[in-house]
């Protein structure tokens, strides 16, 4: 009887320590994630919720917008370089997929177009704050025909880099969601055969 005592004994005391070790760790996540800005959670939830949808993690990370029947890849081409010539971020590249394909393989392929955006002093900005953001440099656009024929527009969505850490300074915060806010418009006037 004595042997069960204290072998119960010895259980107590084991869990009752796991449960202080426990609650220390949960607390220190508590307090990291206190730091973290105050819409990450949301943020990560419809990440997860998109990523479970889908069964795919670049679709999570994607916006997209379909692109209006009528509307032409050449339409298209012409609206985002004026658009965004009108809202003063910089095209600083662009790679037609597609035509890059075709000379490769010799066969036709679906229309893919690539642009490269900027804004120099945003990037710059973004850079002094944190280096792995360069991986969202430039911002991109892509005007991709799916199988069926039809356009749409993506690019990544930047609610991630604004939301989904640490909270950033006010001032960098502002300029990247000033960024988005432009990507956005141009995608949206794109789509609907705005120039």
């Amino acid at each position: 009887m004595s042997f069960m005592r204290n072998l119960l004994a010895v259980i107590g005391l084991i869990s009752l320590i796991g449960l202080i070790v426990a609650a220390i760790q949960v607390q220190s996540v508590i307090d990291e994630m206190n730091r973290f800005d105050e819409r990450a959670l949301d943020i990560y939830s419809d990440f997860i919720q998109k990523a479970y949808e889908s069964g795919s993690a670049i679709d999570a990370l994607a916006y997209k917008v379909k692109v209006n029947e009528n509307i032409t890849a050449a339409d298209i081409d012409a609206s985002i370089l004026n658009i965004a010539s009108e809202l003063n971020i910089k095209n600083v590249g662009e790679l037609n997929l597609s035509r890059q394909v075709e000379l490769l393989s010799g066969k036709p392929y679906r229309y893919v177009k690539i642009y490269l955006l900027c804004n120099a002093m945003t990037a710059a900005s973004i850079l002094n704050h944190n280096d792995a953001f360069s991986s969202f440099l430039p911002c991109k656009l892509s005007v991709v025909e799916n199988p069926q024929g039809e356009l749409w527009i993506y690019t990544l969505n930047l609610d991630l880099l604004i939301h989904g850490g640490k909270s950033i300074p006010p001032a960098l915060k502002a300029e990247i969601i000033k960024v988005r806010d432009i990507l956005n418009q141009i995608m949206q006037r794109a789509a609907s055969g705005d120039f």
